[in-house]
């Protein structure tokens, strides 16, 4: 009875030991295809900016701001 134990509990310790590089083989190509893929689709434009320059904020705050209390966004704008 032993022994059915002991080849058993080996045969599992090699199996074990055997699948792994298996599975990383898998996975690198997986991963290998997947990054060429990748690197064919086209990138999306990044908006680096709010979407007004610095002059275009100061006008349209000192247009907005004109009659309102000289705090928050109007400080410094409001007359």
């Amino acid at each position: 009875m032993n022994r059915l134990w002991f080849s058993i509990g080996l045969a599992a310790v090699v199996g074990l030991m055997a699948c792994p590089p298996l599975a990383a083989k898998e996975r690198s190509a997986t991963t290998a295809s997947h990054k060429a893929r990748k690197a064919k689709a086209p990138k999306t434009p990044v908006n680096l900016g709010y979407g007004e320059t610095r002059a275009e904020r100061d006008r349209r705050l000192l247009r907005e701001c004109q009659g309102k209390p000289n705090a928050g966004a109007c400080e410094g704008y409001a007359h």
